[in-house]
């Protein structure tokens, strides 16, 4: 483990000079680090002060969503940690994302140079949303989303019990500070926000810079690269543009709501089941909608 100063308050400034050095973590508590430099000289820092990064010959495991900003986030990993780090890359299939998801992975697999990995959960071998939600007979609500609770995060655990990685990174931007805390607090403590000076915007940038083609998902206009017909989503606006780009997937999410007894869409203030939205309805823009799907937004 190494300690990176962050920023030099009045108590750290007499070993500003040592910043490059080696130091060895004899104890951690809530507050702060007791440490030990290269020459054996005891020394406090204070967590507020400190960014543990990973070590030499570490594994780094970073979760790859099809999205612009987990290719960006396994480039930059790859070209800050992969000269003295393992670092392996792995997706989630998810059976009803679109099909061009696959093809941007596979394009960022030889613009990196690296394999992807891939993660499942034992239980749902298919990988299909649609199976998740007959066999929990829950599609989404205050509880979050069973897709990815089954299908991404505890693939996710699967994998780490096998793998046994010592770090997590995912693709947090600039913009996503307070859910990258949120992960770190609540799911890995040993995780690098390697977004944390990069946003979204910019993330499109030099995927496109690259000479890559986005996935199809962001040329449709829809806010991620999630699977067409996102549970999370509760905006007329939303679902209306499933109705439209993707027809097929709308009636069959009306039809397996209606099934289960789950009321999607939030229109004018209640919550309606799918099939009897209006057309026409409108909600907040596409834009400013936020339902990111990852290993980590949902519980």
């Amino acid at each position: 483990m190494k300690i990176e100063i962050k920023s030099a308050k009045d108590c750290l400034m007499w070993y500003a000079d040592m910043i490059g050095s080696e130091w060895s973590v004899l104890r951690h508590d809530v507050g702060y680090f007791l440490v030990k430099d290269n020459e054996n000289r005891l020394n406090i820092i204070h967590k507020s002060d400190a960014i543990i990064v990973p070590d030499d010959g570490d594994t780094i495991a970073v979760w790859f969503s099809c999205g612009a900003a987990s290719a960006i986030a396994a480039k930059m990993t790859l070209e800050k940690y992969g000269h003295r780090c393992n670092v392996r890359i792995i997706n989630n299939f998810i059976k009803e994302e679109d099909p061009d998801n696959q093809r941007f992975l596979r394009d960022v697999e030889g613009w990196l140079g690296v394999k992807f990995e891939s993660a499942i959960n034992s239980k749902y071998k298919s990988c299909s949303i649609v199976e998740v939600f007959d066999d929990r007979r829950y599609m989404s609500g205050i509880a979050g989303a069973p897709c990815t609770l089954e299908l991404k995060k505890k693939a996710r655990y699967e994998w780490e019990i096998k793998n046994r990685p010592d770090w997590t990174i995912l693709g947090f931007t600039k913009e996503e500070k307070d859910r990258f805390n949120n992960f770190k607090t609540n799911e890995r403590q040993a995780t690098v926000h390697i977004l944390e000076n990069t946003t979204k915007g910019e993330c499109f940038e030099m995927v496109l810079d690259a000479g890559l083609k986005l996935p199809d998902m962001y040329i449709w206009l829809y806010p991620n690269a999630n699977c067409p017909g996102c549970v999370k989503a509760t905006s007329p606006t939303y679902w209306n543009h499933v109705r439209v780009m993707h027809p097929k997937v709308f009636q069959e999410r009306c039809e397996q709501s209606r099934e289960i007894g789950v009321r999607l869409v939030r229109y004018k203030g209640k919550r309606i089941f799918l099939d009897e939205l209006p057309p026409d309805a409108k909600g907040r823009s596409m834009k400013n909608m936020n339902f990111e799907c990852g290993i980590f937004c949902s519980k």
